[in-house]
C-alpha cells in the first residue's frame, strides 16, 4: 500500500493552485471539468494535491493505492466494526475503484485499487511525493490503534506529541497528533535530497516567506524538515525521505525521543512559530462522509 494524495477543498483553490506550483515546487497535472486543479510531483502519480473551490476550507479525502485484495480486506473490517464506508469509482486523474471509510474521529480516507500511473518527469526541485500526511486527534492512541486493527496499518513510534503509523515499510505515512482536537496538523512533501529541502527554503524566503519551523531533522523517520503555512492556510512541509524500516522494528515509546533542554529535534538550530502553526493546524477538517 502506498499513500497517493489528498484531496482539498478551499476558497480561491486557483489561487492556492499558483502558490503551490509558481512558488512551492508542484507542476499542473490537469484542470477537471468541475474546475479541480490536480497538481503532481516528479514520481509517478498522476498527482499529489487536489484543489476544489469551497465556500469552506475540508478535506474530501486523503488517498491511498493497494492491492484489490488489500482494500477488499480493509471493507469488510471497517464494516464489521461499524464504520462508515462507501463503494467509490475515483473520477480523479488515475482513476481506480475502492472505498471510502470515515475513522471514528471523522477523518476520511480512500482505499483504490486498479489506479494508473503516469511517466516520471525531470526537476531537481519537484516534490517526488507525498511522505507523510499528519492529523490532529482527539485521542491519537485510539486513532492509531483502530488504523491497526481495521485498517492493516503499523504504529511505528511514540513520542510526546504524535503516534507515528506506517502502512509500508516507509516510517509513516500517516501519524497522528495529539491535539484535543480532530484537524488536518499538516502535509509533508518528500524532496529528493537535503539540498532540494534548503533551495526550497530559499525560494519561499525570496517570495517574502520565512519557515515556520525549520530548517531541521526529526527524531522519528530520521528526515530533516521545514514548515510553513500556506497562503491557503494549510501547514506544508518540506521533507526528505523518512527511514526505512524493517518489519520487526521495535517502537519506539515518549522516552525514546528526548532533546537536551531548549532543542525540539537533533539539530536545534531553529525555533518554532508554535502560535502560527497551531492557528493554521485548525484550517482544514475532513467532511463527513455521505452514506
Amino acid at each position: 500500500m502506498r499513500l497517493r494524495s489528498i484531496e482539498l477543498n478551499l476558497p480561491g483553490a486557483a489561487e492556492a493552485a499558483d502558490f503551490l506550483t509558481g512558488i512551492w515546487g508542484l507542476a499542473h497535472s490537469e484542470t477537471g471539468s468541475d474546475g479541480t486543479r490536480y497538481l503532481r510531483g516528479s514520481g509517478p502519480f498522476p498527482y499529489l494535491v487536489a484543489l476544489t473551490d469551497a465556500d469552506g476550507p475540508s478535506i474530501r479525502c486523503t488517498s491511498f493505492v493497494a492491492d484489490e485484495a488489500v482494500v477488499a480486506g480493509i471493507a469488510e473490517r471497517a464494516r464489521a466494526v461499524g464504520w462508515p464506508v462507501q463503494d467509490t469509482v475515483s473520477s480523479d486523474p488515475g482513476g481506480g475503484a475502492g472505498i471510502l471509510v470515515q475513522l471514528p474521529e471523522g477523518e476520511v480516507f480512500r482505499f483504490l485499487h486498479g489506479a494508473s500511473e503516469v511517466a516520471p518527469i525531470e526537476g531537481r526541485d519537484l516534490p517526488i511525493k507525498l511522505t507523510h500526511v499528519v492529523m490532529n486527534a482527539t485521542d491519537a492512541e485510539a486513532t492509531a490503534s483502530a488504523t491497526e486493527k481495521v485498517l492493516g496499518f503499523r504504529v511505528s513510534d511514540r513520542t510526546k506529541g504524535m503516534v507515528f503509523v506506517r502502512c509500508n515499510n516507509s516510517h509513516h505515512s500517516v501519524a497522528f497528533a495529539r491535539a484535543g482536537h480532530s484537524s488536518l496538523n499538516h502535509i509533508a512533501f518528500e524532496m529528493n535530497d537535503l539540498d532540494a529541502v534548503m533551495r526550497g527554503i530559499g525560494r519561499l524566503r525570496d517570495s517574502g516567506m520565512v519557515p515556520a519551523w525549520g530548517p531541521g531533522r526529526h527524531g522519528p523517520g530520521d528526515n530533516a524538515f521545514a514548515y510553513f503555512v500556506a497562503p491557503f492556510g494549510a501547514v506544508v512541509e518540506f521533507s526528505t525521505a523518512v527511514e526505512i524500516v524493517p518489519d520487526d522494528y521495535r517502537v519506539g515509546a515518549p522516552d525514546d525521543w528526548t532533546w537536551p533542554k531548549n532543542r525540539i529535534d537533533q539539530w536545534g538550530i531553529s525555533d518554532k512559530d508554535v502560535a502560527a502553526l497551531a492557528a493554521a493546524e485548525r484550517n482544514f477538517r475532513y467532511r463527513p462522509l455521505a452514506v
